[in-house]
């Protein structure tokens, strides 16, 4: 009895110090903004909690991070929404208009060798091309922008959804008449839902998370918060308490999707492998 639970008690050990080591970071940056910079740079092991450092990025006359809350979420809103409409309609024609095999795995292959490029490497190419088109320092160009890199992903998990929708439905809707729109928005949809929740999570967060790209193509009005949180290390000061102020509220939209989703997330990810 004890050989058998030998195993489980090894692996929950090790999730558990894997869990450590994710979360103590976070911890530390979140108790971090409730401190004062003399006692973070002391290193005092016990202090007195202030409310002094989200009261100055929240409320102050020379903090903008409320308005940078607002800009990532109607970017991170706007390009989770385009890349639902997009991956779907992408992935439907992938797998269920009969393209030859090659055409499919070219494209998501391509897909995936795009996905892996780091975004600072597109960041110099997509600010000259913004500047020549108008769109520099724009809520648009920004949502295009982060568009265009969550695309991929969203296109390769809506694939495993789409391929999963029952081929007797399809050919009874097109029987009754159903368009293709139709079709989709009345019969796939519903069933693939999941999916599309798991992939809007997903994306948001990226999106949410997303700076060197938003460094790039963004000003004072329309700066995200990433951007925000950076700006608090300046030429003569690092402003570490507030910075780690403005990283925990950053956490607080991430945070409450995940826990909303984190089961439709399991489940998309995992849905490959099961079958």
């Amino acid at each position: 009895m004890s050989r058998l639970r030998a195993p489980q008690v090894l692996g929950r050990s090790v999730l558990m110090a894997a869990a450590v080591v994710v979360v103590f970071p976070v911890l530390w940056v979140v108790a971090a903004g409730f401190r004062t910079q003399i006692s973070l740079l002391m290193g005092d092991f016990a202090f007195t909690p202030v409310l002094m450092n989200f009261e100055e990025v929240l409320f102050s006359k020379t903090s903008d991070f409320l308005l940078n809350y607002r800009n990532s979420i109607l970017v991170g809103v706007a390009s989770t929404a385009l890349c639902l409409v997009i991956g779907t309609s992408a992935a439907w024609s992938l797998y269920r208009m009969r393209w030859h095999p090659w055409v499919l795995h070219s494209f998501l292959g391509w897909a995936m060798v795009f996905h892996m490029i780091p975004p600072i490497a597109l960041a110099g190419a997509w600010y000259t091309m913004a500047r020549h088109v108008g769109l520099d320092n724009t809520f648009l160009g920004l949502i295009l922008a982060h568009t265009t890199l969550n695309l991929p992903m969203a296109l390769w998990l809506m694939g495993v959804f789409v391929r999963d929708v029952p081929q007797e439905l399809v050919e009874a809707a097109r029987i009754d008449g159903a368009s293709t729109p139709v079709l989709l928005s009345k019969v796939v949809v519903p069933i693939i839902r999941p999916g599309l929740a798991a992939t809007a999570v997903l994306t948001f967060v990226f999106s949410w998370n997303e700076f060197a790209v938003a460094l790039n193509l963004t000003m004072k009005q329309t700066a995200t918060v990433p951007v925000a949180i950076a700006k608090f290390a300046q030429d003569y000061e690092i402003q570490y308490t507030q910075m780690a102020a403005a990283a925990a509220l950053s956490i607080v939209p991430a945070l409450v999707l995940l826990i909303i989703g984190q089961r439709f997330i399991v489940s998309g990810l995992t849905r490959g492998a099961i079958k």
